[in-house]
């Protein structure tokens, strides 16, 4: 069968769209970006930082209330292969800041920050590489913490919510700093220690990477490419079984899906992909849920092979915590499994009915 240069030039759009939704928003009102940074860190593995530095974007105004402390502060977090810039894509920014729209700019004063190893934030690729320091989940945390609070002045949050590892952080903040919210809203995760096939496929990577016969332990002159041949596996938990399908519906659309991956891959920096990669294997919250105080609600996805809702983990895991509830959001043609959490406009009306709750709870 003959295969045109137009489905596999369709098939490598449709993976770009489908992965990550492109053309990040500005404008939005007070928009700014700017450093902070932390001085004399140290984290877990008693390795130390002089200085930390965390770049963050911030949208919106400070109100503040009586006593003169900000009131509506949000924090949003991004996922492993995010930074900040990824909140301002159309459809997320374009589905959530807007007038009249769940976390609208005008209203609340919202902080996205670049994690540790992301973005404009200090990582490996900075120059450090092979001597980071090797940070984890709960390093992440407290650094994105002492921005909020030494950096930015907040005392309290409205809301935090992130998406997959964002997600994952948002479980932590509620056990860590259980009274520093009114609301958690965890996306795309599950509050377990990763395992099974997501720590198999994790591993996979890591061990590409590590065994790159230009890896040098890190300190590598040029960066490492022969490892970058294993990281479409992502995509094949991430996106949607149904859309990788319609994508790559012919050998040869698949195989150009499979080379526009890896070329993306080659982009990366291979210390900055194995230190993110590494950084989960301190997570599991699952022992201290019962220290959450917050209000929480959980969305997930039916068609999520990250977080499959087949596991039965967010069932028992909400019963735990006295003011939670969860939801799967069904598959369906407008989903993408893993990646849904990009497009707000399909979960976007339970994020509403929430923050209707923590509002009517205030007022």
């Amino acid at each position: 069968m003959i295969v045109t240069a137009r489905i596999i030039r369709l098939a490598i759009i449709a993976i770009t769209l489908a992965a990550i939704p492109s053309f990040a928003q500005t404008g939005w009102p007070n928009q700014r970006e700017a450093d902070y940074l932390l001085k004399d860190v140290r984290f877990a593995s008693g390795e130390t930082l002089a200085e930390l530095r965390l770049h963050y974007i911030t949208l919106g105004t400070p109100r503040r209330d009586a006593a003169g402390t900000i009131a509506n502060g949000v924090l949003l977090l991004h996922g492993t292969s995010g930074s900040s810039a990824s909140w301002l894509q159309a459809t997320l920014a374009g589905e959530l800041f807007g007038a009249g729209q769940p976390l609208d700019a005008s209203r609340y004063f919202i902080v996205i920050p670049d994690g540790i190893g992301a973005g404009k934030s200090s990582k490996p690729s900075d120059g450090l590489r092979g001597r980071f320091p090797h940070y984890r989940y709960r390093d992440m945390v407290e650094a994105t913490y002492r921005l909020v609070t030494e950096g930015l002045g907040i005392r309290h949050l409205r809301l935090v919510m992130g998406t997959s590892m964002g997600g994952m952080h948002t479980w932590l903040w509620g056990e860590r700093y259980p009274d520093f919210m009114d609301g958690l809203v965890p996306i795309a995760s599950m509050p377990i220690a990763i395992s099974g096939r997501n720590w198999i496929t994790r591993r996979i990577r890591i061990e590409a990477i590590r065994n790159d016969p230009d890896w040098n332990g890190g300190n590598y002159d040029r960066n490492p490419t022969h490892y970058v041949y294993t990281l479409p596996l992502a995509a094949m938990t991430t996106e949607s079984v149904v859309r990788l399908q319609e994508t790559g519906p012919t050998r040869e659309a698949a195989d150009a899906m499979y080379q526009k991956l890896v070329e993306d891959a080659r982009r990366n920096d291979a210390n900055n992909q194995l230190y993110a990669l590494e950084s989960v294997m301190d997570y599991d919250p699952s022992k201290d849920l019962g220290a959450i105080r917050a209000r929480l609600l959980a969305i997930n996805f039916a068609d999520d092979e990250v977080n499959p809702p087949e596991l039965g983990v967010l069932d028992p895991a909400v019963r735990k915590i006295p003011r939670a509830r969860h939801i799967v959001v069904p598959a369906g043609p407008e989903t993408h499994g893993h990646y849904t959490y990009f497009r707000a406009a399909i979960w976007k009306t339970y994020l509403a009915e929430f923050m209707h709750t923590l509002e009517a709870t205030q007022e």
